[in-house]
């Protein structure tokens, strides 16, 4: 959060003021965030995902991922009034996509310049979490919603700058990764 005191100072946790800092030293290289955020739909009642038997498990993994069908695909309703909400908002969302474990699945923010995408970020998973309200349903970000071999589930960020969305930007990649370590 943004929160300052009374005299105009940041507060401790706030975080933003000084990766805001940060943000205003690159501008002139007009950085652009584009975030994968995975999530998976889950049963409140029976704590297990949507899609799931009750207690057991589907089958393996391998035809969920970008699927469709109902034997397939769990949640579609869901994801899609989300995605409709986030475009009213003015989130800029891009995509959404299901995941390959059954009940997960991702949406993607951006591409936004600069700290903004932390703030397309936070609107889209309170959005999310809002519609899965009216669903009756519950969006879980946990790293490893389900023990086994099951995928988890992560926010996978996509980066560049100017420089290497010019032509011969491959260059520009590469020296970054360097830097890297």
């Amino acid at each position: 959060c943004d929160c300052y005191r009374p005299d105009g100072t940041p507060i401790p946790g706030n975080a933003r003021f000084n990766a805001a800092k940060i943000f205003d030293q690159t501008h002139n290289s007009h950085p652009w965030f584009g975030l994968e955020q995975e999530y998976t739909l889950y049963d409140p009642v029976k704590r297990w995902p949507l899609g799931w038997p009750e207690g057991g498990y589907p089958r393996a993994q391998g035809p969920y991922y970008c699927s469709v069908g109902a034997t397939n695909a769990y949640g579609r309703d869901i994801v899609e009034a989300h995605y409709r909400a986030c475009l009213a908002a003015g989130v800029k969302i891009c995509g959404s996509n299901a995941e390959v474990m059954p009940g997960q699945w991702e949406f993607q923010v951006g591409p936004c310049e600069g700290i903004s995408i932390g703030d397309h970020l936070w609107m889209a998973r309170y959005i999310l979490h809002r519609v899965c309200e009216d669903f009756g349903v519950e969006a879980v970000l946990d790293p490893k919603p389900v023990e086994g071999d099951w995928n988890g589930a992560g926010c996978h960020t996509n980066f560049s700058t100017e420089e290497m969305r010019r032509d011969g930007g491959y260059e520009a990649i590469l020296r970054a990764i360097e830097r890297l370590g």
